[in-house]
């Protein structure tokens, strides 16, 4: 895990979503209870969340609302994918969300192949989801990309091969990507656990070591500031 950091330290210019039409200014979100602005409107909604996020997009004049690693939320509570009788309440954050409007063209992060797609359905859920396979001085990992349009992995095939900063995918709107206001959530996998086309992306504190672990922070390799 120690050789992934250090290779994910190394690697510059590195983007996955596309801000070409725009100079980028990013602006970190906090989506904690910390924030008591979202005590103001209603997480649940959608239209709501939406809203608060153009919002305070144009209050801090960026274009782009990042952050959310290893962050508790309590927006899971809504889902029974989260609070399910059998399992430990699922709450903290182990991506990095992106949060900008639908449409908005998702890049591959580095060189890599398709491992897997999946359209995982659900309130709260990812909603479609490509995993890229990539391998870097011998250390296999993947990146996965969350919240995506169905006509992202409609015709998309694993095994595709995409270059670092090549078009994968568009961002979802909340009808389709678990019912949020449109975001990219995207995670650093180190050990996939036989999963595909799905990993979680939110765990309990009691597995919160191994999944820190596992997924190291997405910024290592994003670089925002």
């Amino acid at each position: 895990m120690k050789h992934l950091i250090s290779i994910l330290k190394q690697i510059q210019n590195v983007k996955v979503i596309d801000t070409k039409n725009f100079t980028t200014k990013y602006v970190a979100l906090d989506l904690s209870k910390a924030n008591t602005d979202l005590l103001k409107f209603d997480c649940d909604n959608a239209n709501e969340f939406e809203t608060y996020i153009e919002s305070y997009l144009k209050k801090k004049n960026a274009q782009v609302a990042y952050g959310g690693y290893n962050e508790q939320r309590s927006l899971y509570k809504r889902s029974e994918i989260f609070n399910s009788q059998i399992q430990t309440e699922r709450n903290i954050h182990i991506g990095i969300d992106l949060w900008i409007k639908a449409g908005t063209n998702v890049l591959a992060a580095l060189d890599g192949k398709v491992h897997s797609i999946k359209n995982n359905l659900g309130l709260g859920n990812y909603g479609p989801t490509i995993i890229l396979e990539h391998t870097i001085n011998d250390v296999v990992f993947y990146t996965l990309y969350g919240h995506l349009s169905e006509k992202s992995i409609a015709n998309l095939s694993i095994g595709t091969v995409f270059c670092k900063g090549e078009s994968i995918a568009t961002l979802g709107t909340s009808s389709i990507n678990g019912n949020y206001a449109p975001h990219l959530h995207f995670q650093i996998i180190n050990d996939l656990q036989q999963n595909s086309g799905d990993y979680p992306g939110v765990c309990s504190h009691n597995e919160l070591d191994f999944y820190l672990n596992n997924c190291p922070n997405p910024n290592l390799l994003l670089k925002i500031e």
